[in-house]
Parts: C-alpha cells; sequence; structure tokens
C-alpha cells in the first residue's frame, strides 16, 4: 500500500506542496480560526465547524441512541462554533440505513434532548452558547435509500458502476410534490424544537443533488435549470415564508465529477463523463443557484462535492481506500487543493456570505494551519471538520487552548468510519460508525464487523 502522508513537520508538506505545483496555502498564524464571523443576523465565536457526518447509531424508529447522545455531547464540548447536525431523514422511506435519525412528530422530542444535550456541553465548558449555532441536516437518500433506491433520474454511468437497473422506476412529480411539504414540516419541527438553522442537503449524488443533475428528466422537475432547480428553491421558499427567523444552510455539491470503478487494491478508474453531470460544465450553475437561494435567505453555505459511493477520492481525499474502494488515481493532495480552489471560487463570488470549506481531514493535524490560510486569504469563510471530527471532536477547543492540533488525536484518513457505515451484519442490520484508531469503542466494533 502506497503511504501518502509521511510528513514530519510542517515545512515537509509545504516541501511537497510546492514539488508538486500545488496551491494549498499553509500557514503558522491559527489566530484566523479564533476570530469571530457572522451568519446572518448571528455572530458566531470561532470559523470552526463540525460537518456533519453520520453516526449510523440511531434507534430502528428514527430516535438516537446512546451513542449518538455521546457523540454529540463530545461535540458541542469541543469548542467549534457550529455544529452542523448530521444527515436527518424526512420521510421513513428516505433513510440512508435502519439507524439513520428521521424527524418526525414522534421522533421530535429526543431530537430536542439531542440539540440540549450539544447545548448544555458547551455551556459547561465554555461558559456561553449565545455565540453558538446547532443546525440539522435534512436529507432524502434517494438512489442510496435503505432497502430500496428511489432514483429521481437515471444516470447511466453511476448505474454502470452501481449496478441499478436502467429500467428502474424513476419518482413521479406527485412523489417530489409531496415531499415538499415533508422537508416543510420537518424544518418546522426543527425551528420548534430550538435548532439555530435546517441544512437542506443537496450533496453527495442524494436525491436532491441527483434532481440538479436531471437534465433528461421529464416534467416539472427537470430539463432546464429552473425545472432542476425547482425543488430547492420551492422549499426555501416556504421555509422561509413562514419561519423567517430560521436560519437556512445547504450543503452543496458544485461538483459530482465522474463516477469511478475499480475493485480493492486497484487503480480507479473513471466512467465516461456525460454532460448531464451536475458542475461538468464548471461553476456556471452551481453559482447561479446559490445566488438564488441567496435572495431566498441562504446564510450558510458548505460546498463540497463527489459522491462517498462512486468517486469517494472526491468527496474526502484518503490515505487508504474504503473497503469496496480503490486505490486514488491522485495524490491526496491533489483532491485537498480541488476543494480549495473551487470553495474560494465560491466564496470570492459572495464575499459576504458565510461560506465553509471541506477537504482538509486528509491533513491530519495540519488542517488547521490550511483551514486558517485559507481564512486570511478569504478563500472561505470557515473552516470544516467531518472525519477528523469523530476522531478528534475537540480539535478547535486545543487549537483555541494550545495554539495547535495534535497529530495522536488526528485522523489518518483510513476509511476504517467508512467500513462501519458500509457494515450491515449485526442484529439491527447497521454498525455504529466512529473512528476506529483513537476510539478503543469503535475499534471493538471494526473488529466484530470486519473480522480483522
Amino acid at each position: 500500500m502506497t503511504r501518502y502522508f509521511t510528513y514530519k513537520s510542517l515545512d515537509e508538506l509545504r516541501a511537497d506542496v510546492t514539488s508538486r505545483g500545488l496551491d494549498v496555502p499553509l500557514t503558522d498564524d491559527l489566530g484566523p480560526l479564533l476570530q469571530p464571523v457572522a451568519i446572518g443576523p448571528r455572530t458566531v465565536g470561532n470559523r470552526m465547524v463540525v460537518h456533519p457526518m453520520e453516526g449510523c447509531d440511531g434507534t430502528l424508529g428514527g430516535e438516537p441512541g446512546e451513542l449518538t447522545f455521546r457523540r454529540w455531547e463530545r461535540f458541542g464540548a469541543g469548542g467549534a462554533k457550529v455544529i452542523w447536525g448530521e444527515a436527518t431523514a424526512v420521510v421513513p422511506e428516505a433513510r440512508a440505513n435502519p439507524r439513520q435519525l428521521l424527524l418526525n412528530e414522534t421522533t421530535a422530542p429526543a431530537i430536542g434532548k439531542l440539540l440540549e444535550t450539544a447545548r448544555k456541553a458547551h455551556n459547561d465548558r465554555f461558559g456561553r452558547t449565545d455565540d453558538f449555532l446547532v443546525g440539522i441536516q435534512l436529507t432524502h437518500s434517494g438512489r442510496w435509500s435503505y432497502p430500496s433506491p428511489l432514483i429521481a433520474t437515471h444516470l447511466p454511468a453511476v448505474e454502470a458502476v452501481k449496478h441499478i437497473e436502467l429500467d428502474a422506476p424513476v419518482l413521479n412529480d406527485g412523489y417530489l410534490e409531496a415531499l415538499e411539504e415533508k422537508y416543510i414540516e420537518a424544518a418546522m419541527l426543527a425551528r420548534n424544537l430550538g435548532f439555530d438553522f435546517v441544512d437542506i442537503k443537496q450533496c453527495h449524488s442524494y436525491l436532491l443533488n441527483e434532481l440538479l443533475a436531471g437534465h433528461d428528466r421529464k416534467g416539472t422537475y427537470g430539463g432546464d435549470f429552473e425545472g432542476r432547480s425547482r425543488f430547492v428553491t420551492n422549499v426555501f421558499r416556504r421555509i422561509h415564508d413562514r419561519a423567517p427567523d430560521l436560519l437556512l444552510a445547504t450543503r452543496l455539491n458544485v461538483y459530482d465529477g465522474p463516477p469511478y470503478s475499480g475493485d480493492a487494491g486497484q487503480l480507479g478508474v473513471p466512467a465516461v463523463s456525460g454532460s448531464s453531470q451536475w458542475g461538468a460544465a464548471g461553476l456556471d450553475e452551481p453559482l447561479r443557484l446559490v445566488a438564488h437561494l441567496r435572495d431566498l435567505g441562504l446564510s450558510l453555505l458548505n460546498v463540497s462535492m463527489g459522491s462517498p459511493y462512486y468517486n469517494p477520492h472526491v468527496s474526502r481525499p484518503f490515505e487508504r481506500a474504503p473497503v469496496d474502494g480503490y486505490v486514488p488515481p491522485e495524490h491526496p493532495l491533489e483532491g485537498v487543493e480541488r476543494h480549495l480552489q473551487l470553495s474560494a471560487q465560491v466564496q470570492t463570488a459572495n464575499p459576504d456570505l458565510a461560506v465553509i470549506g471541506t477537504g482538509y481531514s486528509w491533513l491530519r493535524h495540519y488542517a488547521a494551519n490550511a483551514g486558517a490560510a485559507a481564512v486570511a486569504e478569504a478563500r472561505v469563510s470557515m473552516m470544516g471538520l467531518g472525519r477528523g471530527a469523530l476522531a478528534y471532536p475537540d480539535f478547535a477547543a486545543d487549537i483555541a487552548e494550545h495554539g495547535a492540533m495534535v497529530d495522536r488525536k488526528s485522523c489518518i484518513g483510513i476509511s476504517y468510519c467508512t467500513a462501519l457505515m458500509r457494515a450491515k451484519n449485526n442484529e439491527m442490520g447497521q454498525f455504529p460508525a466512529g473512528c476506529a484508531p483513537r476510539d478503543p469503542y469503535y475499534a471493538e466494533q471494526f473488529k466484530v464487523a470486519t473480522g480483522r
């Protein structure tokens, strides 16, 4: 197995960035991450975010479980001033696994307690929550719904890689019209529970991201840009009209990228890329959508790309491939650079919008050096960690209190959390996901799930 991360110092990382001709800024001054930032009418206390990393540890009914509370408590006490709560389905059939959270009238009280847990943990450690935001990500898993795929539009290149039948039925407009109402209901529940913001998820090839690529879809929700973006703009407009005090956010793919194939241990090979991919023609349409959503109340934007299901090296550069993955066709630093460049273009086009950068976790304890440089150069407003926060929930507190992230606490990018997310062979049909190298509980779960 190729080892990519061999750096013993920040200077060694800088030298490798330079030798590869890449643009990955790094700074010794982490002060920019500790500055406050405006998000809509609110001001948060620093520039660090916990991304929506799912633990696959809820109950079969969609309520948070013991491990969910454990994780959110650690995030709350971890020092980041924005906790971007994980993917939470708006209808039962939209869950990506049988233990994903579900927000409805039945589960709302338990999810409200989850929010209270994060806020209390933050207040107990830092003495205030007025500069602290917690949101929840509303989702429909679309073709990745469990156990049955729910497809918005056929994407032959993706389906050739993931083996979904080309004659599988496509969701009709009536279903999507009714689904809009479910998003509104879930958003109102989140507001009433006290969440500061809701994220209407449009990334990683889930349903709303797939709708944006629906050039060949017939009917109201496909075809031209207005049709493909109709669902999300309707949802934004309706939430903003009903709850103007609720901050609106979206985690948005700006580039889907071609599907890749290749068995474990083999170099990934791209499928033929068609024009139907979202972002395939550049950032014109993604920037157009961001501008439109800003008119409808967008206050917080997390820029992402790729799909963990068919090109994981694009969405999350890794040291070691997932169990169902391939050897990356590029050095992970190239993937980090892609994230930095595309996020910077979005931020430049929207200088007064709170834009969160992604793709830092592979840099381990140097993620903060890249994030601080990106903030200082106005490439992004904030730095977020996803896998990195699963491994190291108090990364922000260490930066604030000790001026650095700690090597031995950082994510090492070997995809064991992904292996746990993929593992279904237990009595609940889903293993809980977490960091096996850093947390003994998940190390034991990984042994049980994989036999290693």
